[in-house]
């Protein structure tokens, strides 16, 4: 066998640091604890921190410009001049101020974020606002969504992929340049007229790629990579045509520099075709989430064409059975040859932690089934070296990934007979309520009495510091459970007396014991295990630790009916009962992959289920199961959308069908882009749901009027996401507008999403404002009637 070494790449990592050194080093900035020097040397040393730890542990196609101070999208924008008037930018390098600008609005106001932290834009009394933000694919990282206008000029205003090629350069690390391609850039975006077209500015913003990839060859880069995951999508002839315009460009401008093409996220299917006859050097493939490409695009490659198969998951956190690997990757590199096959993740390690060294507090087992960035590095170059010096050369490592995945697939950690013969019982009627909702409405109506358009909260109230510090003083120790359990009471009385004396006619507790939405539970649940250090970027300097489902999931004691129960015995009011669903418990994990994800979700829905049914027999008649994950869990694909809503409607409605009529369920949603989807979200039947209307003026309430919802709703009156607090009348406003698309008897009064991450005194003046317009409402409908 030849001694010509696969070439091993990452095509992306975690740019946090080990410890999070980025996160502090923003965060100092931002406060003006330090200066953009000091920012930028933090930057440096974690970019030759990661070149260095990939350079020694055998990558040999390193990338470089994968670091990012806020966002990849971002920097590409910045990169091309994409910079939207209302920034002041006017020409020359884009300076750190206008970029941070873009990415958190202008200096000195408050930041906020919703009830997962999933980036809204920040609104200012005086000042810029941020960039919108939305999920990047569907993963769990958010993007800067770039802007763009009919008249859009493109110009080279950063070289930032220049500057960081030189500068592992000068360091000795030869690296493969990263770039955010174009066709993917401009479908990414958005402008502020919807009838206009991103991609019509391709020819405008070409030139500046050009221009890019001349100064990369010119400093010696020999290859480049550009990222294109949009060839996973449902593309139309002019986007594949726009594919072969950009590519045919640079085949033509620089014919001696290399491109490897990179899709991500799923498999090519009928762009497959488009993907191999673009003029590029190589191309990569996704065979984690789609193994099945790999025998069609062998055959359909052309023979000089680099495969970069990306055999490991470059998304969750498993070990990879690296035998079964080999079984697939032998017969690929006989039928190409070591000279057009590199190794490489599924996409850029930028989603999965970077050490798994440093979880030194987990079960040895689960351990042992675990692979970070780090570790996932060192299986591509076991891959690599057994497929050049064969498998006896890596004996050790082979059999112990093997002896790995038969422990997981025998653990009894893992499989629980129990758990799984209760989900194969499930039957159709467990998801459906007793009776059609306009019977339950009456019930309920009679239980609870409430007033026309009720007023609610999404359920938390703000995490104070006093209330972080006491929940950390309790976790080292510093504060006995008895002292820490009589704040907990003080907090949670002060906020229902709170509620009861503005008038609110729905109450929560306010969630003071709770860490976070998923994590809360997650640690109440048999099957989720935790991490101390496995940090993920979530956007910006916001990282979040997904916790990791590693078995089959029950529900061991009641998770939140004592404090629930505790809240109702203080007031006569009715109390809300608050969980997070099932589809938003597993997207916001790590996922066991041995079994399919409609599957983990039944099981987490049946244990859901029981505590919903315990909290209806301990006296709450209202119960919120919020699920803010299920139009991001979307596939890519629209052809794959119908067997996704069935599993995922079903899960909701399996946790939620187990109470009597007059128990009412509410659920809330965040993205509420619901036109495609709102026959699902019908289907999910909840009694109430509260949705984001307020930025858009209630306008998304269209796709609940076009598809005549027969339930209640709750739109948002309040954005959380700002410091402000809105007046009365624009709360009256923003309810007379929804009382245009909806009957007045279906609207409930509610802010957008929860007020954990807001302070006292924005919430307070806030909620005031909400029951005051709430109240007007009535007075006018009532006045109305007579």
């Amino acid at each position: 066998m030849s001694s010509q070494s696969l070439v091993i790449s990452t095509l992306g990592t975690p740019r946090m640091g080990p410890r999070r050194e980025l996160k502090a080093a923003l965060e100092h900035f931002w406060s003006g604890q330090s200066s953009s020097s000091q920012l930028l040397e933090t930057a440096a040393a974690l970019r030759a921190a990661n070149w260095a730890r990939q350079h020694a542990l055998g990558v040999t196609a390193i990338p470089s410009n994968d670091f990012s101070l806020y966002d990849h999208v971002l920097d590409t924008s910045a990169m091309v001049g994409a910079i939207p008037p209302a920034y002041g930018w006017t020409g020359g390098q884009v300076p750190l101020e206008t970029y941070f600008a873009m990415a958190r609005g202008t200096q000195g106001d408050a930041h906020g974020d919703g009830c997962d932290g999933h980036g809204h834009g920040h609104d200012h009394e005086a000042g810029v606002p941020a960039l919108e933000m939305t999920k990047w694919f569907d993963t769990n990282y958010h993007y800067m969504v770039p802007e763009f206008a009919a008249d859009q000029v493109f110009s080279l205003a950063s070289l930032k992929p220049v500057e960081e090629y030189r500068e592992a350069k000068a360091l000795g690390f030869e690296t493969r340049p990263v770039l955010l391609g174009p066709v993917t850039y401009l479908k990414l975006g958005k402008s502020k007229d919807p009838a206009f077209d991103p991609l019509s500015l391709l020819g405008a913003l070409l030139p500046v790629y050009v221009d890019v990839l001349r100064r990369l060859a010119a400093n010696g880069a020999t290859w480049v990579q550009i990222d294109e995951p949009c060839l996973v999508l449902d593309l139309d002839d002019g986007t594949r045509q726009a594919l072969h315009e950009a590519y045919g460009l640079f085949a033509h401008a620089l014919p001696d520099l290399k491109i490897m093409l990179v899709p991500y996220f799923g498999a090519l299917g009928e762009n497959l075709v488009t993907a191999v006859t673009l003029p590029v050097a190589g191309l990569h493939i996704d065979l984690a989430r789609a193994p099945e490409q790999l025998d069609a695009v062998l055959a359909s490659a052309p023979q000089g064409l680099v495969l970069s198969l990306g055999i490991i998951d470059g998304r969750n956190v498993w070990r990879a059975d690296l035998a079964a690997l080999l079984d697939r990757l032998e017969p690929a590199l006989a039928r190409r040859g070591r000279d057009h096959i590199q190794l490489a993740p599924s996409c850029s390690m930028l989603h999965v932690p970077i050490d798994l060294a440093r979880e030194t507090e987990l079960d040895a087992d689960l351990r042992d089934w675990l692979a970070f960035s780090v570790q996932k590095m060192e299986e591509l170059v076991t891959l690599g070296t057994a497929l050049t010096h064969g498998r006896a050369s890596v004996g050790a490592a082979l059999e112990a990934s093997t002896k790995a995945a038969e422990a997981r697939r025998t653990s009894a950690k893992v499989h629980d007979p129990a758990v799984q013969g209760r989900a194969a019982a499930v039957t159709p009627a467990m998801a459906a309520r007793q009776s059609p909702f306009p019977m339950r409405r009456k019930l309920q109506q009679a239980a609870l009495n409430l007033p026309a358009f009720p007023t609610t909260t999404i359920g938390s109230f703000p995490q104070t510091a006093e209330v972080r510090k006491a929940r950390a003083a309790h976790a080292r120790g510093a504060l006995s459970d008895s002292d820490y359990e009589a704040f907990l009471q003080r907090e949670t009385e002060a906020a229902v007396r709170w509620q009861e004396e503005i008038g609110l006619d729905v109450l929560v507790h306010g969630e003071f014991e709770r860490n976070d939405m998923v994590q809360y539970f997650g640690e109440q649940l048999a099957g989720y295990a935790f991490t101390r250090h496995g940090w993920v970027q979530s956007y910006g300097s916001r990282y979040v630790r997904p916790p990791i489902i590693f078995g089959d999931v029950s529900r061991p004691a009641a998770m939140t009916v004592r404090w629930s129960s505790h809240a109702q015995s203080l007031t006569q009011k009715p109390m809300k009962g608050m969980l997070t669903g099932p589809v938003t418990m597993l997207f916001w994990s790590f996922v066991r992959d041995d079994l399919p994800k409609a599957e983990v979700c039944r099981q987490i829905a049946l244990a859901l289920r029981d505590e919903v049914t315990d909290l209806e027999a301990a006296g709450i008649g209202v119960i919120q199961i919020d699920e803010p994950a299920i139009r991001e869990g979307l596939p890519l694909r629209r052809g794959d959308w119908p067997a996704y809503l069935d599993w995922a409607v079903t899960a909701f409605r399996l946790s939620a069908s187990g109470v009597r009529d007059a128990t009412q369920i509410h659920t809330h949603m965040c993205y509420s882009e619901f036109n495609d989807i709102i026959a699902s979200i019908g289907a999910m039947d909840a009694d109430v749901i509260s949705i984001e209307t307020s930025r858009s003026k209630m306008e998304l309430l269209d796709a609940f009027v076009t598809y005549r919802y027969p339930n209640e709703i709750g739109p948002g009156v309040y954005d959380i996401h700002s410091p402000r607090v809105p007046t009365v009348q624009e709360m009256v406003d923003l309810l007379h507008r929804a009382a245009e698309r909806l009957s007045p008897d279906q609207i409930w009064v509610n802010p957008d999403c929860g007020l954990k991450t807001r302070k006292w005194e924005e919430v307070r003046p806030a909620l005031v404002n909400m029951v005051a317009a709430a109240r007007q409402l009535r007075s006018a409908t009532a006045q109305a009637a007579e």
